[in-house]
C-alpha cells in the first residue's frame, strides 16, 4: 500500500515547512491540531509514495542543513523547494483543496493570518517593473512585472495570487486558496523566500543565489526527464 509524504506549513510558524509520513492524512492533520497549536497547519503538499520511510529519509538528507532540529521535522525552507524534489518520487497527488479546521472560530483566524501575510508588493522585495518570474512548477510558465503589485498573464494585468491560480488550472490543478509569493521564482528564489531573506537582513552573495537557482533548475530538469 502506497503511504503519503506531506508538506505542512502554519502562519503561525512562518519560515518554517514540517515533513512527514503518514497513511492517513485526515487524521494526522487532526492529531497535530489537538497538539494546541495557535493555528491549524496547512497541507501545502501531499502525496503518495511507493516506500514513505525511504522516501521521508531522502528528504531528510536532501534538506539536512535546514533542520531546526534532530529530534524534529521542521524545516526552515521553501515548502515549494520540498514540492520540487518531492515530485521526483510521488506517485499522485492528493493535496487537500481546503484546510482542516474544527470551528468556525478558527478558521476565521486562519483566514486573518493568511491575508495579513498576503500582503505583499515588489517594492519591498527590490524587484523592478519589467522583471520576468518563472513558475515554481513548470519553468516554461512566466509572467511579467507590471507595478507594484500587479504582473501580466496571458496578456491579462492580474495580481499574483491571481497569476499563479490561472497557472495551476493550465496545469489542470484547482485550489480554493493561493498565496502568489510562494510559487513565483526570481533569481533562483521564491518571492516568499525573497521576502523572509530581506526582512531578516540577510543577504546573500550574487554566487549563493546563482547555485541555489542552479539547483532549483537541476530539480526541474530532473523532473521533467522522470527522475
Amino acid at each position: 500500500m502506497n503511504e503519503i509524504i506531506y508538506i505542512l506549513i502554519n502562519e503561525a510558524m512562518p519560515g518554517y515547512v514540517k515533513i512527514g509520513r503518514t497513511t492517513n492524512l485526515n487524521q494526522r492533520l487532526k492529531s497535530l491540531y489537538r497538539t494546541r497549536v495557535p493555528l491549524p497547519f496547512e497541507v501545502f503538499y501531499a502525496c503518495t509514495v511507493e516506500d514513505g520511510t525511504e522516501v521521508e529519509r531522502w528528504l531528510f538528507d536532501i534538506f539536512y542543513d535546514r533542520r531546526v532540529s534532530r529530534e524534529r521535522e521542521f524545516f526552515e525552507v521553501s515548502p515549494e523547494r520540498i514540492v520540487a524534489a518531492l515530485r521526483v518520487k510521488a506517485v499522485k497527488e492528493i493535496t487537500p483543496k481546503e484546510t482542516y479546521v474544527e470551528s468556525e472560530e478558527d478558521k476565521a483566524a486562519l483566514n486573518k493570518a493568511q491575508t495579513r501575510r498576503a500582503v505583499f508588493n515588489f517594492k519591498m522585495v527590490d524587484i523592478p517593473a519589467g522583471a520576468e518570474l518563472v513558475f515554481s512548477r513548470d519553468e516554461n510558465i512566466k509572467t511579467k512585472v507590471v507595478d507594484n503589485r500587479n504582473v501580466e498573464f496571458n496578456g491579462e494585468v492580474v495580481s499574483l495570487s491571481v497569476a499563479a491560480d490561472k497557472a495551476f488550472r493550465k496545469l489542470g490543478i484547482q485550489w480554493k486558496s493561493i498565496q502568489g509569493p510562494a510559487y513565483w521564482i526570481y533569481e533562483g528564489e521564491t518571492l516568499d523566500e525573497r521576502r523572509r531573506r530581506m526582512e531578516s537582513g540577510i543577504e546573500y552573495s550574487d554566487q549563493e543565489i546563482k547555485a541555489a537557482g542552479d539547483q532549483w533548475l537541476s530539480l526541474q530538469s530532473d523532473i521533467q526527464r522522470g527522475k
